[in-house]
């Protein structure tokens, strides 16, 4: 049976009604673990001691789980200290957050530190992370606050100010000023988001980027690049993205070539983002493989019209020798108030410059995590309409792979896309829709203690005729048989999220995300940027102890077989449980007497031998109805579900061969109808995923 975390279910709803008040927004951020930081802070203050952070306690669970787990030796002196126990007069932030604030420690999260440096370059975007108003002096509780964007929510994050240190020495992230304190207190936040610190190593520096941000990545392959690349770096900056690069070690990119049912190739990456530290090579040029790189800025030298990067390593130190580094002759030819406005330095603190051209020669791939969807190629700032959609692979049900896999691809959960009109662009003779579509797995790194790695990912577009428009039903195996996809992702590649634009012809188009392999099990969000008012997406239905028995009930069940016997004559089924008994008594007995009537007997007996016959249909083998297939019975029984209830019909009635036998095949339809029949305080769909996940005695 698939695993599924305590309290999924009821957890999801509960958040559903919280989105619609307004909570997860900028301005009402939901509370991390529950902490609320004003009544934590009012409290230890009035209590005159200083907050200890029992969610994310200072111990070496905090620190990590293998490597820096509780028989690593790395962790055997590290004391947890807070920052007043490290120096005198310790800041929150001395002098402004920059970009020279981050110098890495002995964590291998150079991605999220290359974030964190591009993050200081907009000060808007800084303080809704940072939030300025803390201090080590005036109202210090040892209690401090960062806001992240996690998943379609933003969420606000408490921690205390005890972070480790070794030989009173900070281990991981600092500043190079040691009295300052933000960068590494923005870490501990980070970390306790995801579990635990060795949960931060390694990476990918678009994570961290649209964690700051809310924002939406598109990447740049070096060699691929646009013409126009300079620009568009230039017109990042300027809107306020956040843009990383990085040089990819040989060893780490594997590319898989592989041949479909309806004979055209997936590009499939099988790509190691998680880079271990001794895989960060350093070249002769000073440059490092493997490594994450923050681009800091984008200048055109007007006399000699040569174009320069400045770029910034979180290390702190090793830094490019070439052309247009800190002491190359390069820049002897250029006055002083040019070196002042390039803010060019001589400093071993891990910024330089180079010229565009030895940036594209040897950096192989540029991310850039932009505010809007808003192409960077353009200069107009459109208008995006964003929707965000949560979704769940289960095994058995809605996990069905790649195209590669025609019996199970179909059963993938499935969202409906209309455009409706063409982009508003009069220099453009085409007629089309632009959005983008950006899928992300969740929660795969705050896993990773449990053995969890990153999914390979990725999406396919179908166009919908148009006699099927507007009809909601979920489209079934024939139909992606027999039409090829419109448009599809590059490639399925296992990183954190798979972003791609698209224009698309006016009409209506199903978009169906989904893993490489079947059977692999998580949630995932994927978000739908459209430009102006062409479209709309909605999301379309998907797969998703019996105690001793009285003398009344050992009668009820001998009649039962002895009149609904023939209901066993082809089945291989040793008669209904007692849990099933006893449902259909409590869906068919209407004067509450515990008992059937002849007529309630025979409504009961009609719906039997009606569901009798679905089920027949479709247990081909003898084995029972394939999960896969059971939305189909489900539908041909008359009852149309959403998403999740699939997946919670799989979870709760699949044995451990994904198979649905008779018995509980009747129960399933026994308790829909029952629930389809009563009215509840519960919206109805919220009281089906309850009554079919929580036991029925647990059922008030």
């Amino acid at each position: 049976m698939p695993y599924t975390p305590s309290g999924f279910f009821c957890d999801r709803l509960i958040r559903e009604r919280e989105r619609r008040d307004g909570e997860g927004s900028l301005n009402k951020p939901l509370r991390f673990n529950g902490q609320d930081y004003n009544t934590l802070r009012q409290e230890f203050l009035q209590r005159k001691t200083l907050f200890e952070d029992e969610t994310f306690p200072a111990t070496v669970e905090s620190l990590g789980f293998k490597e820096l787990g509780h028989k690593s030796n790395k962790v055997k002196n590290i004391v947890w200290k807070r920052p007043k126990e490290i120096c005198e007069n310790p800041q929150f932030i001395v002098g402004g957050a920059s970009r020279t604030d981050i110098c890495q420690g002995d964590l291998g999260d150079c991605w999220l530190l290359a974030a964190i440096a591009c993050l200081t370059l907009n000060e808007k975007l800084l303080y809704r992370v940072v939030p300025p108003d803390q201090s080590f002096s005036e109202g210090y509780g040892g209690i401090f606050h960062f806001q992240f964007w996690r998943y379609g929510d933003w969420v606000d994050v408490i921690i205390d100010d005890r972070i480790p240190t070794f030989n009173n020495q900070l281990v991981f992230t600092k500043s190079a000023e040691r009295n300052e304190f933000w960068s590494a207190l923005l870490e501990k936040a980070y970390a306790k988001l995801h579990g635990s610190y060795e949960a931060l190593k390694g990476g990918n520096t678009t994570e961290a980027m649209e964690d700051f941000t809310g924002g939406v990545t598109e990447f740049y392959e070096m060699k691929e690049a646009p013409k126009e690349l300079y620009k568009i770096m230039k017109k990042a900056l300027e809107r306020g993205s956040l843009m990383g690069c990085s040089i990819d070690s040989c060893w780490c990119l594997h590319i898989y070539f592989i041949l479909s049912p309806s004979n055209f190739h997936y590009l499939f990456f099988n790509l190691q983002s998680l880079v271990p530290a001794r895989f960060e090579t350093r070249t002769v040029t000073g440059l490092v493989k493997g490594h994450a790189y923050s681009v800091t800025a984008v200048e055109e030298h007007k006399e000699s019209k040569v174009r320069l990067v400045r770029l910034r390593n979180p290390w702190g130190q090793v830094e490019w020798n070439g052309p247009w580094s800190d002491n190359s002759k390069e820049w002897a030819t250029l006055s002083k108030a040019e070196k002042e406005k390039l803010q060019h330095q001589s400093a071993e603190d891990g910024e330089f410059w180079m010229s565009f051209e030895d940036f594209k020669k040897n950096y192989t791939k540029i991310e850039i995590c932009n505010l809007t969807p808003d192409a960077l190629e353009d200069d107009k700032i459109h208008k995006w309409t964003v929707s965000v959609n949560e979704g769940r692979w289960v095994r058995g049900c809605s996990a069905g792979g790649c195209r590669n896999y025609p019996d199970t691809f179909w059963t993938n959960p499935q969202y409906r896309l209309r455009l409706l009109e063409e982009d508003d662009d009069p220099e453009d003779n085409e007629v089309a829709c632009t959005f983008v579509v950006a899928l992300m797995q969740k929660n795969r790194r705050k896993e990773r203690k449990m053995g969890a790695n990153l999914f390979t990912i990725g999406f396919a577009i179908y166009e919908v005729s148009t006699s099927m428009h507007g009809n909601k039903q979920h489209m079934q195996k024939d139909f992606f048989l027999f039409n090829s996809s419109k448009a599809r992702c590059k490639s399925y590649i296992n990183l954190r999220e798979v972003t791609q634009r698209f224009r698309l012809s006016p009409g209506e188009y199903v978009i169906v995300p989904s893993t490489y392999e079947p059977h692999q099990e998580g949630e995932f969000i994927l978000r739908f940027f459209i430009l102006m008012l062409c479209g709309s997406m909605t999301p379309q239905p998907a797969p998703a102890s019996a105690g001793e028995e009285s003398e009344e009930d050992q009668q009820f069940r001998t009649i039962f077989q002895e009149i609904g016997g023939e209901v066993n004559k082809d089945l291989k089924t040793e008669g209904f449980s007692l849990e099933s008994c006893r449902s259909m008594i409590a869906l068919m007995d209407m004067d509450g007497t515990g008992r059937l009537n002849l007529q309630e007997f025979r409504h009961l007996w009609n719906k039997i031998k009606q569901w009798q016959g679905i089920f027949k249909h479709y247990n081909t083998d003898q084995s029972g109805i394939n999960s896969y297939e059971m939305r189909n019975a489900v539908n041909d029984a008359g009852f149309r579900l959403n998403n999740q209830l699939y997946d919670i019909i799989t979870m709760r009635y699949a044995n451990e061969s994904m198979n649905i036998d008779f018995d509980s095949f009747i129960s399933c339809l026994v308790r829909l109808e029952a629930m389809f029949s009563k009215s509840v305080r519960w919206k109805r769909q919220e009281w089906i995923t309850i009554n079919h996940y929580v036991p029925e005695d647990d059922i008030q």
